[in-house]
């Protein structure tokens, strides 16, 4: 069966994580992280969307407002889940 599902590039992922990881390098980093993980979790939500957008999009919302959580590559994270859930299909 062909699975002609649509999946957000790898690049992407990897790009929005390194977004979230950059308030390591600033003074405000925690101030920077509650500003970005709302704006982050609907950028997810709507690159994934269905089940795996909804969950991941909390989930990279509370990573986002934890102190030192960052380092999670979340995107990269969904995009590899969604990859394994079409191969196992």
């Amino acid at each position: 069966m062909v699975n002609n599902k649509k999946y957000p590039p790898l690049w992407l992922c990897v790009l929005m994580d390194a977004v979230g990881m950059l308030s390591y390098f600033s003074l405000l980093a925690e101030w920077m992280d509650v500003c970005w993980a709302p704006l982050s979790a609907y950028v997810f939500y709507q690159t994934f969307g269905g089940r795996t957008g909804k969950l991941g999009a909390m989930l990279n919302l509370l990573e986002e407002l934890l102190p030192f959580a960052d380092i999670l590559p979340t995107y990269t994270l969904a995009y590899l889940y969604q990859r394994w859930q079409a191969k196992k299909q």
